[in-house]
């Protein structure tokens, strides 16, 4: 018998990779998501009539429906990603951050402590939930350092700070009502079908049309990328084997400039796409997002020490990888262009 498990967000940039691989080890997924601008079902086709997966599109502030969907999944676990995630959207509207991800985060907790109990008293003990967050919550690194387990909390975007009081939330359930709560934070995520909102898609279709390519600032904040499958292997690995109680950092030990990110980028695409001129001559360094953290980077030790994870590619090899699959999956990104996301600037305050 497999086990069977609940991820909220599925069908999102983290989720669809998550429960591709899950149905992939075996498990069975029940995929609640409401099917926000950023979903992009189409990353899902693969599991399409699969036996072991279930779409619920509900929302996960809604207590009934949530409540219905541990009905329909049954679940041995929860795996929590469903949030509202990009930071420039949360400068100019916080309320639905606030909203999904504190508010949603407290519905599906008391959902999954009604179901833990209302198990036999050795499914209940063995019933686990992740709460999937970032490294955001943290706020900013100086030029030297890690982020661990034990840092303190100092979020700086209405993003970080809805998913710092989650994150919150979570444990306080795991103290208060006995919850087998796990967190884990992680680094900044890319790979294949990540919604161009995001630096890495936005800068590859960018330089495919030819067209702009922003940089915040001066380029230099620094972010350490982790590659979207290496997440989901990570995810499992904490839900599967890690300590109840315990929070586990995911970074992808790549750390580098916006500005490095962007000319990489620029030089993949000009050797798989030549255009005559270099991309990074469309570079253009645009007004700062407000609140920009100078520096994010993971220390994953206890992960690696516990769990024997680690990454499995390094950024160069992630992110042609990453090029590749865009530029051979126009069919996934162009309905997005078209539709919710003109790749239109966001995030700066009125």
């Amino acid at each position: 018998m497999s086990k069977r498990v609940l991820v909220t967000g599925g069908a999102g940039f983290i989720g669809s990779a998550l429960c591709l691989r899950l149905v992939d080890q075996g498990w069975t997924v029940t995929n609640l998501d409401v099917l926000t601008y950023a979903a992009a079902p189409a990353s899902l086709a693969a599991l399409d009539g699969h036996e072991r997966y279930t779409l619920v599109k509900a929302d996960i502030r809604d207590a009934g429906a949530v409540k219905a969907a541990f009905e329909t999944a049954r679940p041995d676990a929860v795996m929590h990603l469903a949030a509202e995630s990009h930071v420039d959207r949360s400068i100019t509207g916080a309320g639905i951050f606030v909203d999904t991800n504190v508010m949603g985060t407290f519905t599906l907790l008391e959902a999954a402590r009604a179901w833990r109990d209302s198990l036999p008293a050795d499914k209940a003990g063995a019933f686990r939930f992740l709460h999937v967050s970032t490294d955001e919550v943290f706020g900013s690194l100086g030029a030297e350092g890690l982020f661990c387990e034990t840092t303190a909390y100092d979020p700086s975007s209405p993003y970080s700070a809805s998913k710092a009081a989650s994150d919150h939330l979570a444990r306080a359930w795991g103290r208060t009502y006995g919850l087998n709560i796990l967190v884990s934070n992680c680094s900044n995520n890319y790979g294949p079908r990540q919604f161009p909102e995001k630096l890495i898609p936005l800068m590859i279709l960018n330089a495919l049309a030819g067209k702009d390519l922003p940089v915040y600032g001066d380029g230099s904040n620094v972010r350490d990328w982790l590659f979207v499958d290496d997440h989901a292997r990570a995810l499992i690995d904490i839900v599967e084997r890690g300590r109840a109680g315990e929070t586990y950092c995911i970074g992808g030990n790549a750390e580098r400039t916006n500005l490095d990110v962007v000319q990489a980028i620029c030089d993949i695409v000009d050797d798989r796409r030549p255009g005559g001129v270099s991309r990074r001559e469309l570079i253009r360094f645009v007004t700062d997002r407000p609140g920009h953290d100078a520096r994010y980077a993971i220390d994953s030790s206890r992960l690696q020490d516990e769990l024997g994870w680690s990454p499995s590619l390094d950024f160069e090899t992630g992110l042609a990888q990453t090029v590749d699959w865009y530029l051979d999956h126009e069919a996934w990104w162009r309905p997005i262009q078209e539709g919710v996301y003109r790749q239109e600037r966001l995030g700066l305050p009125a």
